[in-house]
């Protein structure tokens, strides 16, 4: 794939993730991993797990990630220009016209139907990282493979594919989140040094 074909497809990204990072993400997860294959899935969330850990737009830290991992800085600067690009074409076009149609019926029905699409792109990215994350997925080669193991011993077949330790610490951030006013970075750096030393 040229640079010129990496910037259209960030250029699309960009243009067509209304609802932010997580949305954008998405986009480049299909586009990347299970269109063009340039990704594994694997990859592609590891990649995404730390874009989301450092500091910035997770789309953009994404969008800079990819390009710099497939072709070096010059990739980097190609796929960030691609993915905001289109963001500021459209907020300088929203920053001279919106306050005059804002209130305009098309407009609110428009955004009456954008908010359900986000929600259920961000939905959809949500589910992908977290099954990726607790599912061990090389553990059983096809379905045959682990209809055969749960049949011979349901336990064990579970036991293996269930990624036991992500799951405890997932739980655990979630009460540390609700039950404390612990920093959400605080959490994140715990559960970089949680992978380090038991996954």
């Amino acid at each position: 794939m040229t640079l010129i074909h990496l910037f259209f497809i960030f250029f699309y990204i960009g243009l067509f993730a209304v609802g932010g990072g997580l949305v954008a993400a998405t986009f480049m997860q299909q586009a990347l991993v299970e269109q063009y294959h340039l990704l594994s899935a694997e990859k592609f969330y590891s990649m995404l797990a730390i874009s989301e850990s450092t500091p910035g737009p997770i789309g953009i830290n994404l969008a800079t990630y990819i390009g710099t991992e497939l072709y070096g800085p010059i990739g980097g600067i190609i796929t960030t220009f691609g993915e905001v690009l289109p963001s500021l074409i459209v907020t300088m076009l929203i920053a001279r016209f919106f306050s005059k149609f804002q209130e305009k019926p098309l407009t609110q029905n428009i955004f009456s139907f954008l908010r359900p699409a986000t929600t259920g792109m961000v939905l959809v990215a949500l589910i992908q990282v977290l099954s990726l994350s607790i599912i061990n997925t090389q553990s059983f080669k096809t379905t045959c493979d682990f209809i055969q193991a749960v049949t011979n011993s349901p336990r064990s077949a579970l036991d293996i594919l269930l990624n036991w330790k992500a799951i405890a610490l997932y739980e655990l951030c979630l009460v540390i989140l609700y039950r404390t006013k612990l920093h959400p970075v605080f959490i994140v750096v715990l559960s970089a040094v949680f992978g380090i030393i038991f996954l």
